[in-house]
């Protein structure tokens, strides 16, 4: 069969990969594409968001199944354009990717349905916004309610900082119309863990979990990014945990979306959070994260394609998750001065390290071919190195072993990748 997956990131690679592997696969696309998925895959030039032009690319390519990877043409409905014009497409609907589109509507649905997570309040108005800061406990978190490429939200320690939060998202709209309304919630303690899940409508098949660092800099410091690196799976993440969750959070969000009349057949992202009084939702997201994607599954032994298929055909349940018993590391390599100002363009060395090398991979996120054919960096986050190990210690050493067989000038990461495992 033929398979196109849309966008240009870490994630998108790792999926590529994946599908790759497939028995049932025997030409891949990739739209747009970046310099490392070109090496699997024949890429177009063609945007995430330019669905006329995609689904026409994928008539005249006669494509069986299309992937839709980033966030953005799925809340703009990617999918619903593809169903319209006939063709299999593995996503939620516009409908149903409002689960990660809206913070509010997520917000609503979980207090309605009674889903563990965060107090919270909602404004469309900056004024409204500061009256309430002002006798509102601190911390606080405030969130753009749109999409902000991972990066609309804001830890406040003080009054004064949420103030400026306030102003950045609403006045100065540092991320556009995203922070036309925002979300005010109660700022939670505990581990992080990421889950993803493969649905169906009905039915939910669960990942191995991992944990991601949002943070820029070493020790949670910085500006929140997309993700400078990431394990799985969580050893905080317990059977009671998990146990938990699937009972409380997991099986309760696909029954809210079905009930709802917005059927949710795709990947739902469970960000949690595990405080002192259970598991508690931080987010959801509609597509595989990155960079979780980059070491859940590298873990996984199912046929992808098998598990796409069964979403979108309704028969997940005939369908068994397999992970393999080892552990993944994954550090990001960014251009120094992401999330905000950085140089692209540098000739990138040390890839061809990663051939025939078992376990470890390196996931392109920013990269593109000069007119030269050599690879350069073109983006804040560059590459995801990834390494597997028997346990998440040996997968933390490999990868970083691993992160410095490549070199580029203003090369960035972050050193305490999976540092918390130390302390389970």
């Amino acid at each position: 069969m033929k398979v196109l997956i849309t966008g240009s990131g870490g994630r998108e690679h790792a999926i590529a990969w994946k599908v790759a592997q497939s028995k049932k696969v025997d030409k891949l696309y990739c739209a747009p594409g970046n310099a490392g998925i070109a090496q699997i895959a024949e890429c177009a030039d063609i945007g995430v968001m330019d669905f006329d032009k995609l689904t026409a690319f994928a008539r005249e390519k006669e494509i069986d199944l299309t992937i839709i990877g980033p966030d953005d043409p799925l809340a703009a409905g990617a999918v619903d354009a593809f169903e319209a014009a006939g063709l299999k497409v593995f996503g939620p609907r516009k409908n149903a990717a409002v689960l990660e589109g809206s913070k509010a509507f997520s917000k609503d649905l979980m207090k309605k349905y009674n889903i563990p997570t965060a107090s919270y309040e909602t404004f469309d108005s900056p004024e409204a916004a500061l009256s309430y800061l002002e006798t509102a406990p601190m911390p606080i978190v405030l969130k753009a309610d749109g999409l902000a490429l991972g990066k609309g939200v804001l830890i406040c320690k003080t009054r004064q900082e949420a103030r400026e939060g306030v102003k950045t998202l609403m006045m100065d709209k540092q991320f556009g119309s995203a922070g036309d309304r925002i979300v005010v919630e109660e700022f939670m303690t505990g581990r992080e863990v990421s889950v993803l899940s493969f649905v169906d409508g009905k039915t939910i098949r669960i990942m191995t979990s991992a944990q991601d660092h949002k943070r820029a800099g070493d020790g949670d410091t910085g500006l929140n990014t997309g993700g400078m690196g990431t394990f799985s799976p969580s050893p905080f993440y317990t059977s009671e945990v998990d146990e938990f969750c699937r009972k409380h959070i997991f099986e309760p969000t696909v029954a809210a979306m079905s009930a709802e009349g917005r059927e949710f057949k795709g990947i739902i992202f469970f960000g949690l959070m595990l405080t002192d009084k259970g598991p508690r939702v931080l987010e959801y997201n509609a597509r595989f994260g990155d960079p979780e994607t980059q070491v859940v599954l590298p873990r996984m032994k199912n046929d992808i394609v098998d598990v796409f298929e069964a979403c979108i055909d309704g028969t997940l349940d005939k369908v068994e998750l397999d992970f393999e018993d080892n552990a993944a590391v994954c550090v990001v390599l960014a251009s120094r001065g992401y999330p905000e100002h950085y140089e692209k363009g540098y000739p990138i060395y040390g890839l061809e390290n990663f051939k025939d090398k078992d376990g470890y991979y390196v996931f392109h996120a920013g990269s593109r071919l000069d007119g030269n054919g050599e690879i350069v960096t073109n983006g804040g986050r560059v590459l995801g190195v990834t390494a597997l190990g028997t346990d998440l210690r040996e997968a933390r050493k490999n990868a970083y072993e691993a992160a410095e067989w490549v070199r580029f000038d203003n090369k960035y990461m972050r050193h305490d990748i999976g540092k918390a495992i130390d302390e389970a």
